[in-house]
């Protein structure tokens, strides 16, 4: 199959955020002589909730990595925070950041509200030299609340179903009180009823705190929250398409990153996306 690219990656049109929360320029990772990412420039603003979006193998967690203080780039400058990776100690800029990692690595039957109190000392286990206080606890309740798991609080760890996982690593990610969210696929392996209780969790999340940044990784147009402002499109490393999402989640450009004809639809703020059928080959 002939594969196409756009003559040029298509950039915003908007003005970019004064203080970016997160910023990389000319940004490329390359592993063992070959480019993860290719001149990679982004700018996330305060309010703004971005989706990474590409087929497996794209760079979508590459980029996340980078932007979560996880990796640093080969070529080009990654800013998080104001800070520039390779200027700052990391250890202290991931305690800024709000790092949803669905494969959380517990092993222990930790209760869901200890877990979500792991977030302040961003450990796995509860650090046993820092009790949380009075505030601490009823700031995860509240966390707990708004994710759609009060009722849920004292259950444990290992009886969780993945998407009660999933929403408690959010209220989790969430205890420093941090500007950023970054999202790694948080709807991978959920169903039906499960994707949506967690979508609308994160609209309600982002309603409530609107100066909170997110970036969300995911290679599919229906588990984006309706409150999704941005997009990034990824193709072997490169953009094909950054900026607002009603510019950017187009038939045309989507169909240019996944590399076949797709029709991209948007009904009640939510996305689908439906390939088109191609003619059988000849015998």
């Amino acid at each position: 199959m002939t594969r196409t690219r756009p003559e040029a990656a298509v950039t915003p049109t908007e003005p970019l955020p004064d203080e970016a929360l997160l910023r990389t320029v000319g940004v490329d990772v390359v592993r063992d002589g070959r480019y993860l990412l290719r001149d990679i420039s982004l700018a996330v603003g305060p309010g703004q909730h971005w989706a990474l979006l590409g087929a497996n193998g794209a760079g979508k967690s590459t980029l996340l990595a980078l932007l979560g203080a996880v990796s640093h780039p080969t070529h080009g400058e990654v800013h998080v925070l104001g800070r520039q990776l390779g200027r700052v100690d990391i250890r202290e800029l991931r305690a800024h950041l709000g790092h949803v990692n669905p494969r959380h690595p517990l092993r222990s039957p930790l209760g869901v509200r200890d877990v979500v109190l792991t977030g302040l000392t961003n450990s796995i286990e509860p650090d046993l030299w820092h009790k949380p206080d009075a505030d601490a606890v009823a700031h995860a309740d509240h966390l707990l609340d708004l994710m759609g798991m009060a009722d849920r609080a004292d259950a444990v760890w290992p009886k969780l179903s993945q998407g009660e996982r999933g929403r408690t690593l959010i209220a989790r990610a969430l205890m420093p009180r941090p500007r950023l969210l970054l999202l790694d696929e948080p709807a991978t392996g959920l169903d039906l009823t499960a994707r949506e209780i967690l979508l609308s969790a994160l609209d309600e999340l982002r309603a409530e705190h609107p100066q909170l940044a997110s970036v969300l990784v995911t290679h599919h147009l229906e588990e984006l929250p309706e409150t999704t402002t941005h997009a990034l499109l990824l193709r072997d490393g490169e953009t094909v398409a950054a900026g607002p999402v009603d510019e950017v989640l187009t038939t045309d450009l989507v169909s240019a990153c996944f590399g076949h004809p797709v029709s991209i639809a948007r009904h009640d703020g939510r996305w689908t996306a439906r390939a088109a059928r191609t003619a059988p080959t000849a015998l």
